[in-house]
């Protein structure tokens, strides 16, 4: 099992949104990163944990926990020329871009924020704490995540999934 973070704009797609989806299920979409594709597809697995992070907004945090329940898939967005993650280079034969299933699990009972994050000698460091680093889908380590969990004064809901 391996864990990561997953970069969301609250306006666009929220972790509301994704507890509200049909089974609290939703594609990752839309993401036009090479570097965060290839880990859509070729590293993410189902079965992973994902931190459920808000970006943008005055204060961006870790508001919640999914879990993978999809391998990585080709985005079918990409191939709408209707939809705003269009891309003409991007047809069924070579997709190009790639999208996983995540399902909502837990929001964080409070979310944490960068301060919080900054302020942690495991968490600060990780890479969404990074000058400059813009990806979507980063990993995490299991330290991280435990981390995480404990900030939140959660247990570990995968591990009560998957006993």
């Amino acid at each position: 099992m391996r864990y990561w973070l997953m970069k969301s704009e609250p306006s666009c797609f929220s972790l509301d949104d994704l507890e509200r989806s049909p089974g609290g299920v939703a594609a990752w979409d839309g993401v036009r990163n090479f570097q965060a594709r290839n880990l859509l597809r070729d590293e993410i697995r189902t079965g992973d944990g994902v931190l459920f992070y808000h970006s943008g907004g005055t204060a961006p945090a870790i508001v919640g926990l999914a879990e993978v329940v999809r391998d990585g898939y080709p985005d079918h967005t990409a191939q709408d020329p209707r939809g705003e993650h269009y891309d003409p280079k991007a047809t069924p034969g070579k997709p190009i871009w790639y999208m996983v299933d995540v399902k909502f699990l837990i929001r964080l009972p409070r979310p944490l924020t960068r301060a919080d994050l900054s302020g942690h000698p495991v968490l600060g460091v990780m890479a969404v704490m990074r000058r400059g680093n813009r990806l979507s889908v980063q990993p995490v380590t299991a330290d991280e995540w435990r981390g995480v969990l404990a900030q939140a004064g959660l247990a570990d809901p995968l591990l009560q999934i998957h006993r």
